[in-house]
């Protein structure tokens, strides 16, 4: 994976074998193919393709997040609710890149503090569902689970799980991740360029607080090279992708043995993370997760207890290793204050250094009498402040913040500056799953977020 002229080193059978233990455990969110010959020969054309991210630069991830739960830095993850393939154009990405690097900008020079960059990107296209079905009137058919499963459209046709969409999705997210690397390390994401970034945005309250910041960093960088400093190192930025690691036959495939090493690495994204719904500590995928060497994220919510927390730690991180855990808090506005200040005190007192993160999204989910939903901005902002007083108050690290959100001016999340109503709701309503911060409510995070940050 490192130079094809090394020596490979051999794997060894029992990792293989373990790698596939999974197999034998319960597990769940995993989609009803029709064709199990048409699943196990897609797997195999993928594991067949180049890998899509690096064991070196996920090595290097895992110090940056080390660092982050060490508060020495801070990780800012952001993207799509779920990716579409249709979705994946060249516009979108580049608007979902900007406005990252816009609240990076925000982040790192509001709060004096090196920002590691994620997205979920290039491979968030499976999603887990309440329900197997979905009824309408008196039609039931399968849940969407997906672009990498089956399609959005309410028929039979489209419902079906689909295995060549497998493969689309290695190729989707191939595409999408040249785009991003080619934004991130051509110069269009060089820090002298932080007023390009908001062309094409709508002028608003934030992208003008925005520009005043820009101008600040301007005359900074001016200073500085006239002082003889060298900013060759601006000319690109670390950007590291992410996913949900949901769809087993879409993981395992891309799993691969690291030549330098024999241990094995997922080699969809940089990062990975497991939800509340297939979390189980004897389920396949903390099964499956535990055996390779990326950098996991576990989601918690707001009935986690310690001991759980404790054996998530023992599972997935034996030797306590900074940079390989991370836990992303999921607990809702109301519930914070209350739920995260027993497991901070808890870890306190155990031999673990996971990086904290808050998902401000998923604990704040409403559905309005139209039947959209959607979230309030105003709770994001109260499940974030909760947690970074959560931190405060036990002496632990507030080390990243993951969200829900788009380039795009949606109408999908109520308030924010825009002052978005139920009424506003259907005019750009355009995920087809969860509701997503748009660019305005994005920014107006980071603002915040940096203040907070600030005040630690």
């Amino acid at each position: 994976m490192v130079d094809p002229t090394e020596p490979v080193v051999q794997a060894d059978p029992a990792v293989i074998a373990g790698l596939d233990y999974w197999r034998e455990l319960p597990i769940k969110q995993q989609p009803e193919w029709s064709d199990p010959e048409a699943v196990a020969a897609a797997s195999a054309e993928i594991a067949g393709l180049p890998p899509l991210v690096f064991a070196g630069e996920i090595d290097i991830l895992r110090d940056r997040l080390a660092r982050a739960a060490r508060g020495e830095s801070f990780l800012l993850q952001g993207g799509d609710c779920a990716e579409t393939f249709a979705g994946a154009t060249a516009e979108q990405i580049r608007n979902r890149v900007k406005t990252i690097l816009q609240m990076a900008v925000v982040l790192t020079y509001g709060a004096s503090m090196p920002i590691v960059k994620m997205g979920r990107m290039a491979g968030q296209f499976a999603k887990p569902r309440s329900s197997d079905f979905e009824t309408r009137g008196d039609v039931t058919l399968p849940a969407y689970r997906g672009d990498i499963v089956n399609g959005y459209d309410f028929t039979p046709e489209s419902r079906q799980a689909d295995p060549k969409r497998l493969v689309q999705g290695y190729h989707t997210a191939a595409s999408t991740l040249n785009l991003i690397r080619a934004f991130t390390q051509g110069g269009f994401a060089d820090l002298r360029q932080v007023h390009s970034w908001n062309k094409g945005f709508a002028q608003n309250p934030a992208n003008q607080r925005y520009e005043g910041l820009a101008k600040e960093i301007d005359r900074a960088v001016r200073f500085m090279e006239a002082a003889g400093a060298d900013f060759d190192e601006l000319k690109r930025v670390e950007f590291y992708t992410s996913h949900e690691g949901l769809l087993m036959d879409y993981e395992r495939p891309m799993t691969r043995i690291d030549s330098r090493n024999g241990t094995p690495v997922n080699t969809s994204a940089h990062f990975l993370w497991v939800g509340e719904r297939t979390r189980d500590l004897d389920g396949a995928h903390i099964d499956y997760f535990s055996r390779i060497r990326n950098p996991i994220g576990i989601k918690l919510g707001p009935t986690t207890d310690v001991a759980t927390m404790e054996r998530l730690i023992d599972k997935l991180d034996p030797e306590r290793e900074p940079g390989r855990l991370t836990f992303i808090t999921r607990m809702g506005a109301g519930r914070i204050r209350d739920a995260l200040p027993p497991l901070l005190e808890a870890i306190r007192k155990m031999e673990a250094t996971p990086l904290w993160v808050t998902d401000p999204m998923h604990g704040n989910g409403i559905t309005t009498p139209t039947g959209y939903k959607t979230r309030r901005f105003d709770d994001v902002v109260d499940e974030v402040r909760g947690f970074f007083e959560a931190h405060r108050a036990a002496g632990t690290h507030p080390g990243g913040i993951h969200v829900e959100l788009t380039g795009d001016d949606v109408t999908e999340c109520l308030g924010g500056s825009e002052m978005i109503d139920e009424a506003t709701l259907a005019t750009k309503y355009e995920s087809l799953c969860d509701p997503r911060l748009n660019h305005m409510q994005s920014l107006e995070l980071a603002f915040l977020v940096a203040e907070e940050l600030s005040a630690r």
